[in-house]
């Protein structure tokens, strides 16, 4: 019996020590799991990353089958959190019920003028200020779309931008009527309807606004007048320089404003932050970063113009805990002299894109622990990378999830020719990892690329056919990126007629343009070069001049300011006796880039913009060693 007992207890030992079968079957799963995990370090985020892009585009879907608009969501946060602050403007608070109201008058000012009827497409001529985010989302109540001019813009570049939007109205700041009056001739000749904001005298046949709104009433507007809005329709017309030509009115519908809103959410912004927005809301980045607010039902910090003097007083000032921002703006907030109370702050993270590496670091160190999200998107395209992984440079991440549900490829572009290579059979040729390449995204239902409003032979540009396999079409995105080993995509140039210095994209084509047309000018080839500690790259051009002229500076930089918002004029002028041309009669850049701005290898008579002069200056040695050593900041 003793025997049997101890044989009995062995036995039930052993049973005990073995995993039942379905412990056996979670043991190997886990192990898998950790295998994964080990084989593929970033396989969490990446699945998690997905799984917040299937939500978003799930939630998209929803509102569409609603019909569901920003507007929609703005009036029901209008409703439930009345007395919460919407906008945070110097010394003024509006909350979520004024800007209801004030939305509300400026929407009947509109209706009561005759100008406007529901369904228009309206310009909007303004900077920030709290009257840009009143005239937003009264025209979302009339059903109306809003066009988001670049408040620097001038002349032929005005006249331009506003003909593409197809409006017939215009409204603008009282700050920018000086800029409008100069070419109202032309728009009266269009026969355009101009409204001024603000308390100002207006000149024949300009309205004033601002006096209009204060009669109206703030009661809400009947739905009715949006009844024929659907998530397919016009919502706003951002104007990009793309990577051709002058400016063009890319379209967002409601539903790819509802996308590019989400993203904001996806970032890990919560119903208590405050967003500091100091990028122009005619921009995407900006005018994403309040339609994300109204979204998560945040408040908002809004600057006229962004300052790094005063970005971080505005940051205590205002309790801000999450920032906007592109990577000029991280440089200069870095290169502000340093103070003891830097880190005495509550931002927790910042979003945006185009921060190098160096002044990642340099961030981080030096305001403490901040989680960056860097983004990557154009306005017009059909695809957008986010790095939440925290990776120091990167843009986002090549994972084989992300290519499955999202296809895009990186493709060997020849520079010269300005165009993809392509094997025998006529398809591009796909980059391996770690050599640059054209990104391309598919073109499909899920990710449709809608083109720039009256302009469809840009639109057809912008497109590539036959890439990966025949009959097959993808968006040109204009950018070369890189994949490293881990699968991280970093931004590495941009290709085309465009390059980007101090936030904005400067077409080389219009700069160009406008340089033939000076007096003593001929030719002109326009491109960026690198300068040491500057972000992006500076604008330079080389120019031949008509016979018999020498250079006339003064006259150049007069008829640049003219007709160039200050950013697109060059900054170096090369005068050469002729431009070499390809065979098919375009300009040979790649040789003028390399050769740079240098004038002891540079034979050639170079000249430099000194701003405060007004003129162009014969660039010497020693502005050289000025100018790239930083003395002399650009």
């Amino acid at each position: 019996m003793f025997a049997t007992f101890v044989e009995s207890s062995c036995f039930m030992h052993f049973k005990l020590a073995l995993p039942s079968n379905n412990m056996f079957l979670w043991l190997i799963f886990a192990a898998f799991v950790v295998c994964l995990l080990v084989r593929f370090s970033y396989l969490y985020q990446d699945a998690k990353h997905i799984l917040t892009k299937l939500k978003t585009s799930r939630r998209v879907f929803q509102y569409m089958q609603r019909n569901y608009t920003i507007l929609d969501h703005f009036l029901e946060a209008a409703e439930t959190q009345p007395h919460k602050p919407l906008l945070l403007f110097k010394d003024d608070i509006f909350t979520y019920q004024d800007a209801d109201r004030l939305s509300s008058k400026a929407a009947r000012a509109l209706l009561h003028s005759g100008l406007v009827r529901q369904g228009d497409t309206v310009a909007l001529f303004m900077g920030n200020k709290p009257m840009f985010v009143w005239i937003w989302l009264a025209l979302f109540k009339l059903g109306c779309s809003a066009a988001l001019l670049n408040s620097n813009i001038r002349s032929k570049s005005l006249l331009h931008c506003f003909k593409c939007s197809g409006a017939k109205v215009l409204l603008v700041a009282q700050d920018l009527q000086s800029a409008v009056e100069e070419v109202l001739p032309e728009f009266q000749e269009q026969q355009v309807s101009i409204l001024i904001t603000g308390n100002t005298c207006t000149p024949a046949g300009v309205l004033s606004f601002t006096d209009k709104m204060s009669q109206m009433s703030s009661e809400p507007l009947a739905k009715d007048l949006r009844s024929h809005l659907t998530l397919q329709s016009p919502a706003v017309y951002v104007y990009t320089s793309g990577t051709t030509g002058l400016p063009k009115a890319a379209l967002l519908t409601h539903s790819k404003l509802w996308g590019m809103t989400m993203i904001l959410r996806s970032t890990g912004l919560t119903s208590n932050d405050v967003l500091y927005i100091s990028l122009p809301l005619y921009h995407t980045s900006g005018l994403v970063g309040l339609a994300g607010a109204i979204e998560t039902g945040i408040t908002v910090a809004l600057r006229t113009k962004f300052s790094s003097s005063h970005f971080w007083d505005d940051c205590r000032r205002y309790n801000v805990t999450v920032v906007q921002y592109i990577g000029e703006i991280m440089r200069f907030v870095c290169n502000t002299p340093k103070e003891p109370n830097e880190r005495s702050h509550k931002v927790r993270l910042a979003i945006g894109n185009g921060i190098r590496a160096n002044v990642w670091r340099d961030f981080l160190n030096r305001f403490g622990n901040i989680r960056i999200v860097e983004l990557y998107g154009a306005t017009e395209g059909n695809f957008f990378l986010m790095n939440d992984c925290g990776k120091i440079g990167a843009v986002g991440r090549a994972s084989f999830l992300y290519r499955w549900c999202f296809p895009f490829a990186l493709i060997k572009y020849d520079v010269d020719k300005g165009e993809p290579l392509r094997d025998s059979s006529g398809l591009c040729i796909q980059v391996p990892k770690g050599e640059p390449g054209l990104l391309v995204s598919e073109i499909s239902a899920r990710a449709p690329f809608l083109g720039y409003a009256r302009d469809l032979q840009q639109t057809e540009k912008k497109k590539l056919h036959d890439v990966l396999k025949k009959g097959d079409v993808f968006f040109n995105t204009g950018d070369l990126m890189l994949i490293d080993q881990d699968g991280f995509i970093y931004f590495h140039d941009r290709v085309g007629d465009t390059f980007r210095w101090k936030g904005e994209n400067v077409s080389t084509n219009e700069v160009a343009d406008v340089l033939t047309q000076a007096d003593c000018i001929t030719e002109a080839s326009v491109y960026g070069v690198e300068v040491p500690g500057n972000e992006g790259r500076v604008g330079m051009a080389a120019v031949a001049l008509k016979g018999g002229q020498t250079f006339d500076c003064v006259g150049v930089f007069k008829h640049l300011e003219s007709f160039l918002p200050a950013y697109a004029r060059p900054r170096f002028i090369r005068v050469q006796s002729s431009l070499d041309v390809t065979v098919t009669f375009k300009m040979v850049k790649t040789k003028l880039v390399q050769e740079g701005f240098n004038p002891t290898t540079i034979k050639d008579p170079l000249y430099f913009l000194d701003v405060k002069e007004k003129t162009y200056i014969p660039f010497t040695i020693a502005l050289f060693h000025a100018v790239t050593s930083g003395n002399i900041k650009i």
